[in-house]
């Protein structure tokens, strides 16, 4: 009697554990690859997707992150930060180009600070009792370091700039520059306070930074939320479900953890739009890839992973790494119990040498705990860097955890070595070049392998319908190799072949 009741418990453990290991497996070992649509530019905001969220901001020019020149109409010369910055602002140079831009951030629609290339801010040299002199010494921007732009009437090009003492630049014999200008202006060639401004530039057609800090705290809540709750409706997921997809990839901000009340200039909201989707995934059986787009300091110097001005500091101090880890945390337990949730991206697009290996490492395996603490089967999502590196450099990491996908992204359109193909060497490129790149990172023991993003656009001018149906043929036979799957981006966009619907509805694609 004693040795069937152990034997019975030996064979009920044994029952147990095999359905524990089928059950663990099957998440973490497919039985389907993703065909997956990225809704970019919703919850972390695009200009290049949806420009005409932009339109409504005042002086939309000036955004933060826009790149400046500033050149004197008595002088003909531009305003320039000595050495690059460190010392005074002079007015000597014939040619703008790095010293001579100042980056802007936005305080309001007429008030902003000026940021030099070596990264310090202009001010006013309260030092030497004056405090007219102009120079860039201030490694944060304070009282002394805010200028106001003023433009003259029926002509946005010419300026003035009002210093913080009241007074107005001016430019003096030797390229002196000062801010002790007063009374009013005509505006005439010969005044020394008058400049041209010149908008070279700057981030790609602005983000939520910009979006929210140009709207400013009482419009931009009104304006986000209209984008929340019209650009990706229910019938989005529906559309998605009918025409062969399974699965969505969502871009979010690390701010979203802090909803409602995210750090300025962002605004709440998102955060229950996001849980509108993942209610619309469960609802038509969709998937969705959940991904860290946009984290504190900027993974990558771009407008979608939330930079304000170009710069790229995530990763140089714990706290943009902890604040990384803490969103992770906040969305995995968010959302755990959801059959939708199938994975969790820590990172997009990382952008090689700023952010390095050792940051990396330290990010993921941090990332992975905080997935893990709240779910052992959904998938861990690692974003290999941008720049040239080797595409298995994450392959160390990976091999000792369970569940992990690498994440590439790959896009005939960002190099100058696609410029002079034609539509046919295009599609030889991918069925050649993109087969031998997933063959590399594909491995029995490594990770599983997603195309995270990918588009229809290239360099081919005057490519007919016929040609774009070649190359996106080519693509989809190429990337449904990956054992993860692919998502295409985006499903939404002004410019038609980034535009998954357009182009379903239009027969570029069938799935």
């Amino acid at each position: 009697m004693e040795i069937n009741s152990r034997l019975i418990l030996l064979l009920g453990l044994l029952f147990l554990f095999c359905m524990v290991s089928f059950s663990h497996g099957k998440r973490l070992k497919p039985r389907f690859r993703l065909k997956a649509v990225n809704l970019g530019g919703w919850l972390v905001a695009e200009g290049y997707i949806t420009p005409s969220l932009l339109d409504g901001i005042p002086n939309k020019d000036l955004l933060d992150g826009s790149q400046i020149l500033f050149k004197s109409v008595a002088t003909g010369k531009y305003l320039c930060a000595e050495t690059g910055g460190g010392t005074i602002i002079v007015a000597n140079r014939t040619v703008g180009s790095g010293w001579e831009t100042f980056i802007l951030w936005r305080i309001n629609e007429k008030t902003f600070n000026f940021k030099v290339f070596n990264r310090q801010f202009v001010g006013l040299d309260m030092t030497n009792g004056n405090g007219v002199d102009v120079v860039a010494i201030a490694d944060t921007p304070g009282k002394s370091e805010t200028f106001e732009i003023v433009r003259k009437p029926g002509n946005s090009s010419r300026v003035r700039i009002k210093a913080p003492n009241g007074f107005f630049l001016q430019v003096k014999a030797k390229g002196v520059v000062t801010a002790d200008f007063a009374g009013k202006s005509k505006w005439e060639k010969n005044d020394p306070s008058v400049f041209e401004i010149t908008n070279i530039g700057g981030l790609n057609g602005g983000g939520e930074f910009q979006l929210t800090n140009g709207y400013g705290p009482e419009r931009a809540p009104q304006v986000m939320r209209e984008h929340w709750n019209t650009f990706i409706v229910e019938d989005d997921f529906k559309f998605i479900a009918e025409n062969g997809l399974n699965g969505v990839r969502i871009p979010v901000g690390w701010w979203i953890a802090s909803d409602p009340t995210p750090p300025y200039p962002y605004v709440g909201g998102s955060l229950e739009a996001l849980d509108n989707a993942f209610s619309w995934a469960e609802k038509y059986g969709i998937k969705i890839v959940l991904g860290l787009h946009a984290l504190p300091g900027c993974q990558n110097g771009w407008v979608h992973g939330g930079s304000r001005d170009g710069t790229q500091d995530w990763g140089k101090t714990d706290d943009t790494i902890q604040q990384s880890v803490d969103a992770i945390d906040f969305l995995t337990a968010r959302y755990a119990k959801s059959p939708s949730f199938y994975a969790m991206e820590l990172m997009n697009e990382p952008k090689a040498p700023e952010a390095t290996l050792e940051m990396l490492n330290k990010f993921y395996m941090l990332g992975y705990d905080a997935v893990r603490k709240h779910s052992s089967t959904v998938y861990v999502v690692l974003n290999n860097r941008i720049g040239k590196i080797d595409e298995r450099e994450l392959f160390p990491l990976a091999s000792g955890l369970k569940g992990i996908v690498l994440d590439l992204h790959y896009y005939n359109l960002f190099n100058t070595k696609y410029y002079n193909l034609t539509a046919q060497q295009n599609i030889d490129f991918i069925y050649g070049n993109r087969s031998r790149d997933i063959d590399y990172v594909t491995t029995s023991n490594g990770p599983l392998v997603f195309i995270g993003e990918w588009g229809a656009e290239w360099l081919v001018e005057g490519a007919s319908q016929e040609d774009y149906k070649r190359y996106i043929k080519a693509l989809l036979d190429v990337f449904k190799r990956a054992s993860f799957g692919w998502a295409f981006w985006s499903l939404k966009n002004v410019n038609n072949h980034w535009n998954m619907e357009w182009l379903i509805k239009n027969g570029y694609i069938k799935l």
